[in-house]
């Protein structure tokens, strides 16, 4: 497949390697800038900003822990930055987690899904919006959240980091509803099965 054949994308794609920038790159065409991980350098730094000022910037970061922290540091310094998100399972071969691993398919998936930081100073949701949803509180809470999660486009997280993204990506709350409503069904399904087989 060459890149002619493939979507274009007109922000830039920040990740944090050069493998990672090979995945992207069989997926869409597109400008890649490399973090080279967390030490970003003074460089890359002024390259970000370039690309933020110009076209805007994409952050497509590793589903672990170091790839948030790289997120909340280019966050921080471009607070209209774009975020692409990567389920942990789809980004995980053989123990390694990286976006490297994730196949053309799930990273077009993740950008249709980008999400863009709110300003707005008002919270819409609070922690009684997760529990009403069972989306803490439940035994199967994180398993359910990271189905909504990854429905909605703002990755697989903790309750708190959850709410978070609710609050600053501005989701709406239908989304949230029927993400919600799509897990019930899935489970009543799953049920059914297994009294079937009882």
């Amino acid at each position: 497949m060459n890149n002619a054949s493939l979507e274009h994308i007109k922000e830039v794609l920040v990740v944090e390697g050069k493998d990672d920038e090979s995945a992207v790159k069989r997926a869409v065409s597109c400008e890649v800038i490399i973090t080279h991980g967390y030490g970003i350098s003074e460089q890359t730094w002024q390259r970000l900003e370039h690309a933020y000022k110009t076209v805007g910037i994409i952050v497509l970061t590793d589903p672990d822990f170091a790839g948030e922290q790289i997120r909340r540091r280019i966050s921080d310094r471009f607070p209209n930055s774009k975020h692409a998100f990567i389920r942990r399972k789809d980004a995980t071969d053989s123990g390694d987690i990286g976006v490297e691993n994730a196949s053309p398919e799930i990273i077009l998936e993740a950008l249709s899904k980008v999400k863009t930081i709110s300003q707005a100073k008002e919270a819409t949701y609070g922690m009684e919006d997760l529990q009403r949803w069972a989306l803490i509180g439940a035994s199967n809470a994180a398993e359910k959240r990271a189905f909504v999660g990854s429905k909605i486009g703002i990755g697989v997280c903790s309750a708190k980091q959850f709410l978070s993204r609710l609050n600053h990506f501005e989701i709406d709350r239908t989304a949230v509803e029927a993400a919600v409503a799509a897990w019930e069904q899935k489970s009543e399904r799953s049920n059914e099965r297994l009294e079937d087989n009882e």
